[in-house]
């Protein structure tokens, strides 16, 4: 009995022993697959997350590089960085900046592209932002017939010679062109200003300011108002009908636009081309788009003309801008906080 006993305890116990090697087996087998698994998963988490960032940068780097109008950065820095060295007109500079920082409050700016449509792109990017909306004319007013007003009313057929900025040669395609820089203008200006969500304004001033086409159609479309604008203070003055502004009296006493024409051909076919808006152009534009546009012209640093109006002469009413310029000729766009 006791043989049988011990035989059937052994055999138990080797029983249990393969068993064991078994669910052993069995157990390295699946903490091995589960190691695998997790260093495989761990492998492919890496993986995503350094994807998702290259693809990140590379739309960051995109949208900076297609973005015209570029994000705040503090004013000091920026002057640090611009204008380093100890020349003459870097420290005036330096000292320009300062004066902005401590004396008029200005804490930021943002970067404009310093292209020939530099100065619109500026004006135009601040009332879209702050939602400012169409002046008092332009709602009485269908600015989608102007083009064909001027062409066939008042038979202004050099408009075909009219040079949409790089683009010289247009001929009896301008009216088309022209008529869809016009839809261009009010569809995103209505649009923009009537979202009140600032946040969502400027999300979709990003967008718009990051589209070449569109945004290049805008400034279009502005400078054609301004020749609109002259040819009906032209007419007015050869009619001697109600008085006009003073600008257009100065803007056509220049020798080089007495007239609508030669204000076209030799002013505003090469503004984006070749030139900016001068000074009396500012002027103009500021009256016509109603907003007071207030120029902190840098290299007039301890001068009267440090500080100037666009136009001198505005309502109460109107909405004010600001522009920073250090020559006159590329603009960046300053920002108030506290």
């Amino acid at each position: 009995g006791r043989h049988e006993v011990w035989s059937w305890t052994t055999a138990t116990k080797q029983s249990l022993c393969l068993m064991w090697q078994k669910v052993n087996e069995q157990l390295m087998l699946s903490m091995s697959f589960l190691v695998a698994v997790f260093w495989y998963c761990r492998r492919l988490y890496s993986f995503l997350v350094q994807l998702v960032k290259r693809w990140s940068n590379y739309l960051q780097r995109k949208l900076i590089r297609n973005l015209s109008v570029l994000t705040e950065v503090d004013l000091l820095g920026y002057s640090a960085r611009e204008w380093k060295g100890e020349t003459k007109q870097a420290k005036h500079m330096r000292e320009a900046y300062e004066e902005l920082f401590w004396g008029c409050h200005i804490k930021y700016l943002r970067q404009v592209r310093r292209d020939n449509y530099c100065v619109l792109r500026a004006v135009l990017f601040q009332i879209f932002s702050q939602g400012i909306p169409f002046p008092s004319w332009m709602k009485e007013r269908d600015i989608l017939k102007l083009p064909e007003k001027l062409l066939y009313s008042q038979g202004c057929n050099w408009i075909q010679q009219y040079s949409f900025g790089p683009e010289r040669y247009t001929g009896p395609n301008a009216f088309g062109k022209l008529r869809k820089c016009m839809e261009t203008l009010k569809t995103n200006w209505a649009e923009i200003s009537a979202t009140k969500d600032h946040e969502e304004r400027g999300n979709m001033c990003n967008t718009l300011f990051s589209d070449e086409s569109k945004e290049y159609k805008l400034y279009e479309a502005i400078k054609f108002i301004m020749l609109y604008e002259v040819v009906e203070a032209y007419e007015q003055i050869k009619n001697r009908e109600e008085p006009i502004h003073n600008l257009f009296s100065l803007l056509l006493a220049r020798d080089s636009s007495s007239d609508p024409l030669s204000f076209m051909m030799n002013h505003l076919n090469s503004i984006g081309d070749s030139i900016c808006l001068d000074q009396v152009e500012l002027l103009l534009l500021g009256y016509l788009l109603e907003v007071k546009i207030r120029v902190y012209r840098l290299h007039r640093f301890n001068t009267e003309e440090f500080q100037v109006n666009y136009p001198e002469e505005y309502r109460r009413e109107w909405h004010e801008i600001s522009l920073l310029t250090e020559d006159d000729r590329y603009y960046l766009i300053p920002l108030f906080r506290t």
